[in-house]
């Protein structure tokens, strides 16, 4: 079905944008890649992520829980998928079953994947978890010598393959700050104390888009990235290509006097005399609340701010002295090459990431893709 961008909000995913910034991600590692592919895709889509940057360099998939990797092998994916972030009563042996990797952040996550490979009868791969310092999932030192110690001496062992240590950096947009030297240390010592243990670690990873790009310090066997393959870098290093738009069409116009209150709680008073637009989109479709009055738009060639409250369903810009035509088509934000605003000027204006701008935008919205010239 075709949608009319005249008649209903739209979010365009540029595919080539995604296969570039893939392309570009892939040389600057100089080592495999990783597509992490969670939040549905960063909200660009899942399979159009993962297939597209499979197409141009990534060479495995990373993703949060269960329920992605095996949407992914339910949709032919066949590529290695990691999944993390799981707990401990997941259903393991659906997931060997379908040969997806699992992170061990911890003992009881050891257990719990040993007893599920063990009922299968089918070897587990798996990739240890280490915590750096962000004390979020992983084990810390002293529990991860208490892992390898348990590993050594359970008998079902021979169902697991430990393939992979891994680890995350929480300050990695800088790449001076002492604080990674310190997580880099513990994640080699980690390595080593793999190495004596005889489990022959095949990949060392440390990813995140800002410590790939950051610092190749961080590059190890291979790199994770998600964020950068939809265009954000949080390292503000590179300009990658954002993969996103979203427009809206105007619904309606008309023209107010000085001293009209626009919309909920007298938040905003015309100072004088002015045309509005409305646009049928909202909170409950990713424009954020807190917004109003900061946020911009491209209509009609201009960049127009939002004049009162941010409504569940709808917004009104300001189009001063120019009068627009309903069906007229609004860009929320996009690419920035026509002066519209970006994910990074809406994230500014909220005073958040990028990453949560477009992860946020409701299902209402409808979602089409522009497919990459050359298919691979």
């Amino acid at each position: 079905m075709n949608h009319d961008p005249r008649e209903q909000a739209l979010l365009t995913v540029d595919e080539q944008a995604i296969a570039s910034n893939t392309e570009f991600l892939s040389g600057v590692a100089g080592k495999p890649l990783m597509a992490v592919i969670k939040a549905d895709g960063f909200g660009h889509g899942l399979l159009t992520v993962a297939k597209t940057a499979l197409g141009h360099g990534a060479d495995s998939l990373g993703s949060t829980g269960l329920a992605d990797p095996l949407r992914l092998r339910a949709a032919g994916v066949q590529a290695p998928i990691l999944s993390w972030l799981n707990p401990v009563s997941a259903n393991f042996e659906e997931a060997i079953s379908h040969r997806i990797m699992l992170a061990v952040p911890s003992v009881e996550h050891l257990d719990a994947i040993l007893r599920a490979a063990t009922a299968l009868g089918q070897s587990a791969v798996v990739h240890l978890q280490l915590d750096l310092g962000m004390h979020r999932e992983g084990l810390d030192p002293e529990a991860f010598e208490d892992l390898l110690s348990r590993l050594c001496r359970d008998p079902r062992a021979d169902q697991l393959r430990v393939v992979g240590l891994m680890g995350h950096l929480g300050w990695a947009e800088d790449s001076s700050d002492a604080l990674n030297v310190r997580a880099r240390e513990v994640f080699e010592q980690a390595w080593r104390q793999c190495e004596e243990a005889g489990l022959g670690i095949r990949f060392r990873h440390l990813g995140g888009t800002a410590a790939v790009l950051a610092d190749s310090r961080n590059h190890y066997d291979f790199c994770r990235v998600g964020a950068g393959l939809v265009g954000i870098d949080p390292s503000g290093s590179h300009r990658l290509r954002p993969a996103i738009t979203l427009t809206a069409p105007v619904l309606e116009t008309r023209r107010v006097r000085a001293g009209e209150y626009i919309g909920y709680g007298r938040h905003h008073r015309t100072a004088k005399a002015s045309n509005l637009a409305l646009l049928p989109l909202g909170y409950a479709d990713g424009i954020p609340r807190i917004s109003s009055g900061l946020g911009q738009v491209r209509l009609a060639g201009k960049n127009r701010a939002i004049t009162g409250l941010v409504n569940m369903d709808q917004i009104v810009v300001d189009t001063g002295e120019d009068r627009v035509l309903p069906g007229e088509v609004a860009t929320i934000f996009g690419a920035g090459t026509d002066g519209e605003p970006t994910v990074a000027d809406w994230a500014t204006w909220c005073n958040t990431l990028p990453h949560e701008i477009i992860t946020g935008i409701g299902p209402r919205v409808h979602r089409i893709n522009r497919p990459t010239a050359v298919v691979r």
